[in-house]
């Protein structure tokens, strides 16, 4: 279940990022992380996302991700735009793997694309290593969603924008991905 997984803080990504930094592959490793905090990918996904579905016609990383419907859960493809950060680090590992168009983005150690028991693998052991317990492979997920759902009313937009940027069929399986905020929740109550 999706609510099982933890939603990080800022701090804690912060902290992820500086350990994967100094991991054996920094840049791929680094880009696993902001894929699945600032684009809210699945593993399956992170395992299967191609450079096509990453760059512009011109051959350059483009300004959004395109996740195809053959790694979607549900064949539901779907447009993400991409965060700041990871377009910066996409630009990097692009530029690191020779500038591809085609294969994976993010390559085992054979060059080929990792498995999604691959993934959840890693994350799991990163999480270990770092000491974050009650983390998933679906914690950067679950933030990015909890996160966004957050920000809407400053972004303008509404549930089914954070729907259609997680994927979901429902707006009730969007739901059950958002954490609460107690503080929150009392500040909107003195609101009233």
């Amino acid at each position: 279940m999706p609510g099982s997984a933890k939603v990080l803080a800022g701090t804690d990504v912060r902290r992820l990022l500086r350990h994967v930094g100094r991991s054996r592959y920094p840049p791929r490793n680094r880009v696993i992380v902001l894929l699945s905090f600032k684009a809210g990918l699945r593993a399956a996904e992170i395992a299967g996302l191609s450079w096509p579905m990453v760059l512009k016609p011109g051959g350059g990383v483009g300004s959004q991700l395109n996740v195809a419907s053959s790694i979607a859960k549900g064949g539901r493809r779907r447009t993400v735009p991409l965060h700041p950060d990871l377009k910066s680090q996409l630009i990097s590992l692009h530029r690191l793997q020779d500038y591809p168009t085609s294969g994976p983005v993010i390559c085992s150690e054979r060059g080929a694309h990792f498995t999604p028991r691959g993934i959840v693998n890693w994350f799991a052991a990163i999480y270990a290593e770092t000491g974050l317990e009650g983390c998933s492979s679906h914690s950067g997920r679950r933030t990015f969603i909890t996160q966004t759902a957050r920000l809407l009313a400053k972004a303008g937009g509404s549930l089914r924008d954070v729907q259609e940027l997680a994927g979901h069929r429902a707006l009730s399986t969007t739901e059950r991905y958002i954490e609460g905020d107690r503080d929150a929740q009392r500040k909107l109550v003195r609101l009233l």
